[in-house]
């Protein structure tokens, strides 16, 4: 049995590719929602995930199946910050009728 060097927790980032499982012959990159105490094959997981857009939002829910040995831990996307122009607020006092 080959256990993965990490554990898969919640907020994981991982990278799927076919080394995973065979339905990943186009990489993803997923958000771990909660790993799946469900039976399963000796070195595989199902786990609970956001797949993850270009911009690192959650894109679709889904419930995957995969093989520990294929995992690859990535770092979150970031996104760009936007800059914005900080403004005083102006407060006028309020009056009561």
């Amino acid at each position: 049995m080959t256990l993965p060097l990490r554990k898969v927790q919640t907020g994981d980032v991982l990278r799927l590719t076919c080394a995973a499982s065979v339905q990943f012959m186009r990489p993803i990159l997923v958000r771990v929602i909660r790993p799946l105490d469900w039976p399963t094959y000796d070195g595989w997981l199902w786990i609970d995930a956001y797949e993850l857009g270009a911009r690192g939002d959650a894109v679709a829910r889904r419930t995957l199946f995969v093989m520990t040995a294929g995992l690859v831990w990535q770092d979150p996307p970031t996104q760009p910050g936007r800059k914005t122009a900080r403004r005083p607020v102006v407060r006028n006092p309020i009056g009561v009728a």
